[in-house]
């Protein structure tokens, strides 16, 4: 609250520009600790330590994948977005292919995700958090929650939340740093993770269920019998973390923030570095917690589980908050509560703001072309409040998700409809030939594959061991990862076939809105007639300032360090 008051004194977020993109001020250190933050929020501590008790490192892996991911979003898409000058992520694709239809759909889309995926999931870890700890309702829970959160994003916008951001990912590091050296101490440290983790049984462990998996300290495992197939972990995971690193707007606005391109990629580079403390600080936590507590974590019957935590779906989700209670003495508790309701708070703040942009510049001003900047801000704010009676709505769906696993149900929600999204953004910026009438079939296409498998599985159930669900194998079979990889291909070719039977986009249209005429000085002519924000709008784009060799340089050689860093450590756990 303070942050977000203090950042409206300094008048940050009274225009479209202060408010929506933080005046386009922001040096590498807010834009790199805000990129982390908003992607860790508290469905992270909860879902991958309750996804790693329950299956071991594998779910490491989607952390580490974006190791990659964040340096092609700084290399290759950002540069492409600030020549580009947009602000949202659907009005680049609606400067790049005209019209307006497939610009309404992808906000109309992302709102959906955020809702279904981010927020609603965040405010159920946070609020499990807190039952586990205080004995609150989780309902109760959640509105405190939600109600200081969008206070202070509606007070301070962008500026507020990247400031803030700062603050929190240190108590976000710090805190789990504390917690993680006391749950591997308490097991023996890592070797001793390795040699009591396949022995965490439950009292009540029958055939498979309820034991540790053979691979569990591996993380690429047998492509058909792998929780985490390895094709799908390389393959699936990475379209997955190309659709949220490089066209997700919660990620992009914080780069369209940053001060010039070297200050924006040096923030990916250092997102990157921080991506690979989540596996030790998480992921490997989650693990000792079954090795403490496998009468509860390790839970294989839903009788036991229901006595055990109160979901008869499967107790793995408890494992962090189960930690923090057993293991840490008065205060340091107080400091874990802290690290994730700042985890928590970052994250739905940083959504909150990205789904007012989008609702705002690309769904309102569409309704209402001639409201003024007051007006719009006024709708943005008011839309965050909508979007919090939305996600609560959502809440019973998250509760019953996956089995109990929350991290499997937001991977296995974007599997369904993001790699269609990945599939066009990536053809846009890439392929030339690619038109209009190709991007929004491949879309519709894609689109319906996706809901093709997930109705079934959200109505019929996915089933999870000793409980198959009631979806057939010929819809619901294919693994989730695999599923994203197959959907991928189809729609780049319904957007490529589409494509080559209407006529090009003339490549007066295109110029810096794909790579290979990035560097144009030619004038560009908008299709339809768009053109940049009028100066009366707050939103007018000013040239990004000229790059420093020195800098630049030196933000190269630590991305290459970074990819180094990160080959190794798939190396060593693989």
């Amino acid at each position: 609250m303070a942050v977000g008051l203090w950042s409206l004194r300094r008048r940050g977020g009274r225009s479209l520009s202060g408010y929506f993109l933080a005046g386009r001020s922001m040096s590498w250190a807010p834009v790199g600790a805000s990129l982390f933050a908003s992607n860790i929020g508290s469905g992270h501590f909860v879902g991958l330590a309750g996804t790693g008790a329950a299956g071991g490192i594998a779910v490491g892996g989607f952390e580490w994948s974006g190791m990659f991911i964040v340096l092609l979003l700084g290399w290759v898409f950002v540069p492409i977005y600030l020549r580009a000058g947009v602000s949202t992520m659907p009005e680049y694709l609606g400067r790049r292919f005209g019209g307006g239809r497939i610009r309404l759909y992808l906000a109309l889309l992302s709102l959906g995700l955020y809702v279904s995926t981010k927020i609603s999931v965040d405010m159920y870890s946070g609020a499990l958090f807190i039952r586990e700890a205080l004995g609150w309702d989780l309902y109760g829970s959640v509105g405190a929650l939600l109600g200081v959160t969008a206070l202070y994003t509606v007070t301070g916008g962008l500026t507020a939340l990247m400031f803030a951001d700062v603050v929190q990912t240190l108590i976000i590091i710090v805190g789990a740093s504390v917690l993680a050296g006391y749950a591997l101490g308490a097991v023996g440290g890592y070797q001793g993770l390795l040699e009591r983790y396949p022995l965490a049984l439950p009292p009540n462990a029958s055939g498979p269920c309820g034991r540790p998996r053979p691979d569990a300290f591996h993380l690429l495992r047998h492509p058909s019998s792998g929780d985490l197939p390895w094709p799908g972990l390389l393959l699936g995971l990475g379209i997955i973390s190309a659709w949220y690193w490089c066209t997700d707007q919660v990620i992009v606005q914080r780069c369209l923030a940053g001060r010039s391109l070297t200050h924006v990629r040096a923030g990916c580079v250092l997102c990157g570095y921080l991506k690979v403390l989540p596996m030790f600080l998480m992921v490997l936590p989650g693990m000792a917690a079954r090795v403490l507590f496998p009468e509860v974590i390790g839970c294989a019957d839903p009788q036991g589980c229901s006595r055990a935590c109160g979901s008869a779906l499967g107790c793995s989700n408890v494992a962090y908050p189960r930690l923090v209670l057993s293991l840490l003495p008065p205060g340091l508790r107080g400091l874990m509560l802290a690290v994730v309701l700042a985890a928590l708070m970052s994250s739905l703040a940083s959504i909150f703001a990205s789904s007012a942009a989008l609702f705002t510049l690309d769904v309102y001003s569409r309704v209402r072309p001639r409201a003024g900047p007051r007006h719009l801000l006024l709708a943005g704010r008011l839309w965050v409040l909508a979007m919090v009676g939305l996600s609560l709505a959502w809440l019973p769906v998250v509760e019953a998700a996956r089995g109990g696993q929350l991290f499997d149900y937001m991977q296995a929600l974007a599997s369904y409809l993001a790699p269609p999204v990945a599939a066009v953004f990536c053809l846009a910026v890439f392929v030339r030939r690619v038109n209009e009438p190709g991007a929004f079939w491949g879309l519709l296409v894609g689109l319906g594959l996706g809901l093709a498998r997930l109705i079934p599985e959200v109505l019929l159930g996915s089933g999870s061991c000793g409980r198959p669900g009631r979806c057939p194998a010929l819809l619901c079979g294919l693994h989730y990862l695999h599923f994203a990889a197959l959907l991928f291909l189809l729609t780049c070719g319904t957007v490529l076939a589409v494509s080559c039977c209407r006529p090009p986009i003339p490549d007066v249209h295109l110029h810096r809105l794909v790579f290979s005429l990035r560097n144009s000085r030619e004038p560009r002519i908008d299709l339809d007639g768009a053109k940049e924000p009028p100066p009366s709008s707050g939103l007018q784009l000013r040239a990004p300032p000229p790059e420093d060799p020195k800098w630049s340089r030196l933000v190269n050689i630590n991305a290459l360090v970074l990819m180094g860093v990160a080959s190794f450590l798939w190396g060593y756990f693989a």
